[in-house]
C-alpha cells in the first residue's frame, strides 16, 4: 500500500515528528486515516523495537490510560493463571517474530546478519521483549492486533472496546 501525500502529513502530525523507518501503514480507518504503520527492522542503524507502531492519538491516549491504571500487571497475572492464554500467547510472539522476518527485505536480512543481530531478531517479540512471559506495551499488542492476530488486543477489545475508537475517525 503506498502513502499518499496526505496520509504522510496525518502521520507527522500523529506522531508529531517526521517518521523514520516507515514502510507502510498496516492498518487504516475506512476514510484512509493511519492507525498502524509498518516499520522497517532497523531504524538508524538499531533495531527498532516493534514491525506494527500504533500511530493513532485517541488509542494512544486509550491505551495509556489503562496502563496507568495497572493494566499491563493485571494480564500479566491472568497469563500465568491461564494456561490457554498463555498458549494463545506464546503463539502470537512466534508468528510476529516470523512476520518481522518475512517483511524484510534482503538488504534488511543482509543488515541484521552483517551487525550479528539476527539471534536477537529472533528472539525479540512483540514490543522487543524477550520474556515472552511478560506484557511490555499494550499500544504495540493492540497495533498488531489491528494487523493480525494477537490475543491481548482482542482481550482489549471485548473488555474495553477501543475498536470503537477507530470506528469513530
Amino acid at each position: 500500500m503506498s502513502i499518499s501525500t496526505a496520509q504522510l502529513d496525518i502521520i507527522r502530525q500523529q506522531i508529531n515528528r517526521e517518521p523514520h523507518g516507515l514502510m507502510a501503514i498496516a492498518h487504516a480507518t475506512d476514510s484512509g486515516v493511519p492507525v498502524v504503520l509498518r516499520m522497517a527492522p532497523m531504524v538508524d542503524d538499531k533495531l527498532f523495537p516493534t514491525l506494527y507502531w500504533l500511530c493513532s492519538k485517541d488509542l494512544h491516549k486509550a491505551i495509556s490510560q489503562l496502563e496507568t491504571q495497572g493494566l499491563v500487571k493485571q494480564l500479566e497475572q491472568l497469563l500465568q493463571e491461564d494456561e490457554g492464554l498463555m498458549t494463545s500467547y506464546q503463539a502470537n510472539q512466534r508468528a510476529y517474530v516470523q512476520a518481522r522476518w518475512d517483511n524484510c527485505t534482503p538488504d534488511h536480512k543482509q543488515q541484521l546478519q552483517d551487525r550479528g543481530y539476527t539471534e536477537l531478531f529472533n528472539s525479540y517479540g512483540i514490543g522487543g521483549l524477550r520474556d515472552w512471559h511478560q506484557i511490555r506495551c499494550l499500544h504495540m499488542h493492540y497495533a498488531h492486533h489491528l494487523c493480525a492476530t494477537n490475543i491481548i488486543g482482542q482481550w482489549l477489545d471485548e473488555h474495553y472496546h477501543l475498536n470503537q475508537l477507530i470506528l469513530n475517525n
